[in-house]
């Protein structure tokens, strides 16, 4: 693999023991639960207001066999609290949701900035497989006008390690936006357009764009800039400004480090260390069998030093081969930066 930022050797166990080689070699849904359990086990110990959580639905951690039986953190508990399991000292970052005026910010603690490394890299080789192959632009102002932001930092790292002048970033110069993609339209190569919702739809009221090769990647919903949308009609509009036959989709949030990928059809893929579950609306500790709607549960391994078991504000469902799909919202929850299609 062409990821050479971080030598991997050297961080594994600069928090703890914790053996994050194995989140990262799992390879079979059995592997996943045996890992999950022993994250649960041992958050459950080690992460303060993780613990005091299990201790009020009276959970016995030592009877819990399933992920079925994990209790999930509602996702408010990362704006009133310091979501950290171990020692709060040594803490590395803190990456801060966007938020809108008025409303307070997600903050999450990164005890070892390797870590959300290794993630995203490992996880964007769902879709290139060689990113010295491709050019990565990113139309991504609501981010970049910021202080913060866990997708610039993955944004910075991804077009470093392309390797190649041609990628980079776009505010509002859509001209040379435009310009750029003629240009490289010109020349066959293989480009990323990554961008904020709100910012591609933008562009394509003043430009139009015939490359059908082009890979463009929705991620950050509105931003209160714009209607939402249901997302048949957004990907209608992106595919006709883009000449594209589909959109992409990235599925990610502060409170995560690791990032589920649709290729089109809204339909997204977790990497091996990442897995949604949907909960009973009614009932948020039972769940729901695929293809039924419900609230999104995630489990993201990488989170192992801060809490791996998240409750969202999302609807979604889950089909049979772990894949999913994002639905909405719930009622009276606030706007988020992660793909918030209602529909």
């Amino acid at each position: 693999m062409l990821f050479n930022l971080v030598n991997f050797g050297t961080y594994l166990n600069k928090v703890t023991n914790f053996p994050i080689d194995k989140i990262f070699s799992i390879q079979s849904s059995k592997a996943f639960e045996s890992q999950a359990l022993d994250v649960f086990r041992y958050q459950a110990k080690e992460n303060k207001v993780y613990s005091a959580f299990v201790d009020a639905l009276n959970i016995d951690v030592n009877k819990v066999e399933s992920i079925e039986q994990i209790p999930f953190l509602p996702i408010e508990f990362f704006k009133s609290h310091s979501v950290i399991t171990g020692d709060v000292e040594g803490t590395e970052t803190v990456f801060s949701s966007s938020g809108t005026t008025g409303i307070s910010q997600s903050k999450h603690f990164v005890k070892d900035i390797g870590l959300y490394d290794r993630s995203f890299q490992k996880g964007f080789e769902l879709l290139c497989d060689n990113i010295t192959d491709i050019t990565i632009l990113a139309l991504l102002p609501s981010y970049l006008e910021r202080d913060g932001s866990s997708l610039i930092y993955m944004i910075d790292s991804l077009i470093n390690s392309t390797q190649n002048t041609d990628s980079g970033y776009y505010l509002y110069n859509h001209s040379e936006l435009y310009q750029k993609l003629q240009v490289l339209k010109q020349q066959n190569r293989k480009v990323l357009l990554i961008g904020v919702t709100y910012a591609l739809l933008d562009f394509i009221e003043t430009y139009r764009v015939d490359f059908p090769d082009l890979i463009v990647m929705e991620t950050g919903g509105m931003k209160g800039k714009r209607k939402e949308m249901i997302r048949e009609e957004l990907h209608s509009l992106l595919t006709a400004g883009f000449g594209v036959a589909k959109i992409y989709s990235e599925y990610g949030m502060t409170e995560l480090l690791s990032q589920a990928y649709s290729r089109g059809d809204g339909i997204f893929e977790c990497p091996a260390w990442m897995r949604v579950l949907i909960r009973d609306t009614n009932d948020p500790l039972s769940y729901l069998i695929p293809g039924q709607t419900g609230g999104i549960n995630v489990i993201d391994l990488a989170n192992v030093y801060s809490c791996s078991f998240i409750a969202t504000q999302d609807l979604g469902k889950v089909y049979a081969d772990g894949s999913f799909e994002v639905l909405g919202r719930f009622d009276n929850s606030d706007i988020r930066g992660c793909n918030l299609l209602v529909q």
